[in-house]
């Protein structure tokens, strides 16, 4: 019977997925960083262009 789980005697066998961990979370950061910046940049751009309006909009009546 194949045990269900493998827990290698020798922990060096863990170096290649902890390096492979390290490199997603990594690129997931990056990618994070990117999509924050995009997404201020996006806001910026609606403000300027909606500005007047949003003013309207929150005066009281």
């Amino acid at each position: 019977m194949m045990p269900f789980l493998y827990f290698p005697e020798d922990k060096s066998e863990y170096i290649p997925a902890v390096i492979t961990l390290i490199i997603f979370m990594i690129a997931a950061a990056v990618a994070f960083y990117f999509f924050y910046k995009h997404s201020k940049k996006q806001e910026q751009k609606f403000n300027s262009e909606y500005e007047s309006q949003l003013d309207e909009n929150k005066k009281p009546n």
